[in-house]
């Protein structure tokens, strides 16, 4: 530890805990789609130790965001506990099958994906009125479940938390509005990205200091993000949240190209 407060981009590991941290609130993600290409890219950190080492300030600044959704009671406890159940497991095998398999092309994938949900959610965000969406009343449970397994895979196999994609898919399919997917996406993040640091860590993939230094600055700011989003109206965070998308896809896409 003494020796990392040695270097000179400690300073640098912190500021990308704060950044990512605050989007994590905001957005109900685990960040370490963002961070993983910050470290690299601005810190100059191993790929290997850049890959998992966000996954357990993933997990202390997702928990420090649940704080504030929950005591606006937006979780649904169906739709957590079958992500979990299902999202979990898959994760620990998505995390194992990273240490043989080549992610980039994977990577590219799941960004074109992310950029295409963007797309689509906010030309239908800017086409609606500005009113609450009710959410589907018929509970997909077969739905849920192969979301929940898909979306574990991809976390394990990309060491992130998968807060992105569960959180659209509750807006695009199970037709949440945008702040109850936030609050039960970002509870999964939590939730999935225990699994996966443990393997991650088994693996020999974490940088414990580099853990810390990010927690320092995610755990508050995560928690200033959801005050945020919780604030903020509907129809605001809606074109944000897509937007966000789209730009999201389109760095990993620059990062996974030109690194």
């Amino acid at each position: 530890m003494i020796a990392l407060f040695q270097q000179t981009n400690y300073w640098v590991i912190l500021s990308i805990g704060l950044i990512v941290g605050y989007l994590s609130g905001l957005l109900g993600k685990g960040g370490s789609a963002v961070s993983t290409p910050a470290l690299q890219i601005f810190a100059g950190v191993n790929p290997f130790f850049a890959l998992a080492s966000p996954l357990p300030a993933s997990i202390t600044s997702t928990i420090s965001a649940t704080a504030v959704y929950s005591k606006e009671k937006l979780f649904d406890k169906r739709v957590i506990g079958l992500g979990a159940l299902f999202g979990v497991p898959a994760t620990v095998v998505g995390a194992f099958f990273s240490h043989y398999l080549k992610g980039e092309t994977l990577m590219i994938c799941t960004a074109l994906f992310i950029m295409s949900i963007g797309t689509t959610l906010l030309i239908s965000f800017l086409k609606k009125k500005n009113v609450e969406v009710e959410a589907d009343q018929h509970f997909h449970k077969g739905l849920m479940i192969l979301a929940a397994t898909g979306i574990g895979l991809l976390s394990g196999l990309l060491a992130n938390a998968g807060g992105v994609l569960f959180s659209s898919f509750f807006i695009k399919r199970l037709r949440m509005p945008i702040k109850q997917a936030l609050a039960c996406s970002i509870v999964l993040s939590a939730i999935l990205s225990i699994p996966g640091a443990i393997a991650h860590w088994y693996l020999g993939h974490i940088d414990w200091n580099i853990a810390l230094l990010l927690s320092v600055t995610a755990i508050p700011s995560s928690y200033l993000g959801a005050k945020t989003a919780v604030k903020m109206k509907t129809p605001l965070l809606e074109k944000v949240f897509a937007c966000t998308l789209i730009v999201f896809g389109l760095y990993d896409i620059i990062y996974t190209v030109f690194s």
